[in-house]
């Protein structure tokens, strides 16, 4: 009986380790269930927004040509290969020849040159028998790099949308549901999960209650509220600082009691007392465009709360104007931030009246960070926040730091801080990653059991 007795206890215990093994090595079916605030009344990555979650979505559905791995390299993707001719105005892309459309027609050069047109307009863009031709209309070697950007992603319009992505559209509900299902036949290779269920249009509190519910396994975490979510053990997934929070000044030409005035309130702004009261710590105080973590240098830049030195500016002005100072209203944290701002600016004597105003003479913007690639990095962050794109030499640090410069001696930018995004996650989503820039792979993921 003893020996019987045994022998049972070793098979439970080699079944129960099985078993558990079993349940927590990857596999394949499921459905990823999705929150976003977002109300996504489009699929086309030609109209998409900047908006993170917004490209992630975009990103199941299609691929662009080439892809910035987490080192900051262009890589191929569509593409088998992107070449400049002499000068880098004329570029030559050629196609991978295994990838299909998820209506099963074939990717072609004519399907690709119809899409990279509807997204670039200032490009002339053309296919022919064995390539696509791409000419810019000044040189631009940071081609490649624009071709990763979602807005750049292919898809085949006339009837119905479809890209070349590991999923594709079920059941389509523009701001209120979207439905994908894996692709067997996805090139670079299937899926784990079965399907992705994304609720669209649901605000930060519906989110965190379907979520403890158990009703959705990722969710959009608020940056105020980020801190709040660890410390309540929940599961949370924080990026790297992807977005750029800064004040922009509207007027294309600053005066000299403009500049001085501005530099008077670039140091009169209490970033750090922002960042841990009304951020809780989620961003990363800055006086520079691109975040430390990619440019390496963003130390460089000044960015201290020096008030008596704000207060000794001012009073070199014997008259100074009186400014408005709009924000998003979009932004629930936006408003907060910018009567903190006004207040700063009180302090040093500045008028500085937050306003709702279209045309307020400061602006306080969020811009994210979508691209990995340094020198696209810094050209769209400064178009984003409407301001020329700066000359960049060369490709070493040096020329970008130099790059930057040029845009912050301008004086009409002042850079804040750069932000986290944190989502919140069920503890059935396994082996959930991304890039730097925030950038899901979903691909990756598979679920684990509800409970455990």
């Amino acid at each position: 009986m003893k020996r019987f007795g045994l022998r049972s206890l070793v098979i439970s215990n080699v079944l129960f380790v099985t078993v558990g093994f079993a349940a927590n090595r990857p596999h394949y079916g499921g459905s990823l269930r999705i929150a976003t605030q977002s109300p996504l009344t489009s699929l086309d990555p030609a109209q998409q927004s900047n908006s993170l979650t917004e490209n992630n979505i975009t990103r199941l559905m299609f691929d662009t040509l080439t892809m910035v791995n987490d080192r900051g390299s262009v890589q191929p993707s569509l593409a088998s290969s992107c070449e400049a001719e002499p000068g880098h105005q004329r570029w030559q892309i050629k196609l991978r020849s295994d990838v299909t459309f998820a209506d099963g027609s074939a990717l072609t050069n004519d399907a690709v040159a119809s899409s990279l047109r509807a997204s670039n307009p200032n490009w002339k863009i053309f296919p022919n028998s064995d390539s696509v031709t791409i000419e810019t209309e000044t040189p631009d070697q940071d081609v490649p790099a624009e071709l990763a950007l979602t807005r750049n992603a292919i898809a085949k319009r006339g009837g119905i949308l479809v890209g070349t992505g590991a999923f594709t559209v079920t059941d389509w509900q523009p701001g209120k549901n979207l439905i994908l299902s894996a692709r067997e036949n996805y090139w670079a290779g299937r899926p784990y999960v079965d399907s992705i269920k994304i609720s669209l249009g649901q605000n930060q509190r519906e989110q965190m209650i379907s979520l403890d519910l158990g009703r959705t396994d990722v969710i959009e975490i608020a940056s105020d509220q980020a801190h709040r979510a660890g410390m309540e053990n929940r599961l949370t997934k924080t990026s790297q600082p992807v977005e750029q929070l800064a004040l922009v000044f509207t007027h294309e030409n600053p005066s000299s009691d403009d500049e001085k005035l501005l530099r008077a309130l670039a140091l009169s702004i209490d970033r750090a007392s922002i960042n841990n009261v009304l951020l809780q710590g989620s961003g990363v105080p800055t006086g520079s465009l691109l975040p430390d973590w990619m440019s390496g240098y963003s130390f460089l830049f000044p960015s201290e709360f020096n008030l008596p030195q704000a207060r000794q500016m001012r009073s070199q002005l014997r008259q100074a104007a009186h400014w408005t100072l709009g924000y998003d209203i979009n932004d629930p944290v936006g408003r907060v931030i910018a009567d903190r701002i006004a207040l700063n600016a009180r302090d040093a004597g500045i008028s500085l009246q937050v306003s709702s105003s279209s045309t307020p003479d400061l602006r306080l913007m969020r811009i994210r960070i979508d691209s990995l690639d340094t020198r696209s990095a810094l050209r769209r962050v400064t178009q984003g926040l409407g301001l020329p794109a700066p000359a960049i030499a060369g490709t070493s640090a040096e020329d970008l730091f130099l790059a930057e410069s040029s845009v912050l001696a301008t004086v009409r930018v002042i850079p804040l801080l750069h932000v986290r995004v944190s989502y919140g996650l069920s503890s059935s989503v396994k082996n959930w990653s991304e890039s730097p820039d925030g950038s899901w792979h979903l691909g990756d993921v598979w679920m684990g059991a509800e409970k455990e």
